[in-house]
């Protein structure tokens, strides 16, 4: 704690002992190494512009191609789901026509918060390529603490008040929907 009774954020230059990195020992390439400049560099454009926070993204194809790019765009569209990931998958999504991404690295600048890493499972994203830890974005304030606790929780505990309440009519649409042959099954 500070001497204000404030917690002091962690250090930008060190982690825990105990925090790994998934596929940390994996050999960055120089494709990898381009295209999470890249999404530095989106980063530092969006930032630099007013949009949102320092966070940037591309979608890259298995040939090495980026299909898409995004920036955090939270500020400038009042939309607090305006991620950088997000702009970046939806992007790909159009512009390949499909909503899975099955044979794509996503690029970001910074570990994915929660909300961007469950879009990308989503989507089907095998791959994500990341330049700075979460550790790091809380450095800065963007702290996803809370969120991965809350969301480990069950429904009844986390912050956020969910009442389930069963109406008499909600399950037909999804009968309907389980029961056409012709659906689509995302």
């Amino acid at each position: 704690m500070n001497t204000d009774g404030a917690s002091k954020p962690p250090s930008l230059t060190t982690a825990p002992a105990d925090y790994a990195v998934a596929g940390a020992a994996a050999a960055m390439t120089n494709q990898d190494q381009g295209h999470l400049a890249r999404a530095v560099e989106l980063a530092r454009i969006g930032s630099q512009r007013g949009d949102g926070g320092p966070f940037g993204a591309v979608v890259v194809d298995a040939g090495g191609k980026v299909i898409a790019e995004g920036w955090n765009r939270v500020v400038i569209s009042h939309d607090p789901t305006a991620h950088a990931e997000i702009a970046a998958i939806r992007a790909a999504c159009a512009a390949l026509h499909v909503f899975h991404l099955s044979g794509v690295t996503l690029y970001a600048s910074s570990e994915p918060c929660p909300m961007c890493l469950a879009a990308a499972y989503w989507a089907r994203i095998p791959r994500i390529v990341y330049a700075n830890s979460r550790l790091e974005a809380a450095a800065i304030g963007f702290c996803d603490d809370e969120l991965y606790a809350q969301l480990a929780r069950d429904c009844g505990q986390r912050n956020i008040i969910m009442e389930h309440q069963p109406l008499a009519g909600a399950l037909e649409p999804m009968r309907e929907w389980a029961g056409n042959p012709g659906r689509t099954a995302y």
